[in-house]
């Protein structure tokens, strides 16, 4: 897909580290394709800020504004000095016109980002830290193949610690503490790039009981 956007490098936009691109509340008309650079997205939850995602080339963000004809739901911040391409109303109209495999692809992006965005906003509405952390494991097993046996509820995430924390919206730290003890009572397994959970459904009953108590 990178080489035919070539014919769009018109629209490019660069900013500098630490700049911000759009913020939450405000109008958006339009979205963005990161070229190079590292893009965060953060969102006002309560009175603390969180990170939501952060985002790599290939990546786009801030379509929701654009398609809903919205205003913005988080703030974008250049995390890195980025290249930007930057699509508006217009623009995206030439691009549907010439390239509908570009505009196709665009949009199975848009689909999956708009459920990965409500998901981790999910996560990040919990209080407690070890719910948090056990949401993460349950969101990053509903998007894997699941075993054939389905008595067979352990599971093997090949990610980090860092990993879990960005997702938690907590410190490494934190995130640490969660996992060492979860790992003493032996309901993970944590080696070198990989965690292993004994039990999801348990997980998942943790979390459970948790939003129910929130609602």
């Amino acid at each position: 897909m990178s080489s035919e956007l070539d014919t769009f490098k018109r629209f490019g936009v660069d900013k500098k580290a630490g700049e911000i691109i759009f913020c939450e509340y405000e109008p958006g008309d339009a979205f963005y394709l990161i070229q190079s650079g590292k893009v965060k997205i953060v969102k006002i939850v309560g009175d603390v800020e969180k990170t939501i995602d952060i985002l790599n080339p290939g990546e786009f963000f801030g379509e929701m504004a654009l398609l809903e004809q919205a205003p913005r739901t988080a703030t974008a911040l250049a995390l890195t000095d980025v290249r930007l391409m930057e699509f508006n109303q217009q623009n995206f109209d030439v691009l549907m016109q010439g390239n509908p495999q570009i505009v196709l692809n665009i949009l199975k992006i848009f689909s999956k980002r708009i459920y990965d965005q409500k998901r981790r906003f999910m996560i990040l509405k919990l209080e407690e830290i070890p719910a948090r952390v056990a949401d993460v494991f349950l969101m990053l097993d509903e998007n894997m193949a699941k075993p054939e046996d389905p008595d067979d509820l352990s599971r093997t995430f090949q990610t980090t610690p860092e990993d879990i924390a960005h997702w938690a919206g907590i410190s490494v730290t934190k995130c640490v503490e969660v996992l060492t003890s979860l790992q003493n009572q032996r309901r993970i397994e944590i080696s070198q790039g990989k965690i292993v959970v004994k039990n999801i459904a348990e997980f998942q009953r943790f979390v459970n009981s948790r939003r129910r108590t929130k609602a």
